[in-house]
């Protein structure tokens, strides 16, 4: 039953997984076409650039005053605390099942 709880997890991080790839993208190009100096903190090939990740992960596009960017990035930092969140509780779960055995 544990393995199949943590199976159902993964399933959760894939989820996760495929809201990100659709919002954080969006959210890329809406920063490279309307905040510049932004865009060039990040760098080309921002997609798994620890500092990007980091920026959506502190939720720092809420200091910027662009309604529109906040609301491309908030369902990208939902997708990512989900994704993150089903693989962590999937970790866990199968750790605890190689306890458990």
């Amino acid at each position: 039953m544990t393995l199949f709880l943590a199976l159902c997890f993964v399933g959760v991080a894939i989820a996760g997984f495929s809201a990100f790839v659709i919002f954080w993208p969006l959210t890329l190009v809406h920063i490279r076409d309307r905040h510049p100096a932004l865009a060039d903190r990040f760098g080309a090939g921002a997609f798994l650039r620890p500092d990007a990740l980091g920026w959506l992960l502190g939720r720092h596009y809420r200091q910027t005053p662009d309604r529109a960017l906040s609301g491309l990035a908030t369902p990208a930092w939902v997708a990512l605390l989900t994704l993150l969140a089903g693989l962590g509780m999937a970790a866990l779960l199968w750790l605890l099942s190689m306890v458990m055995t």
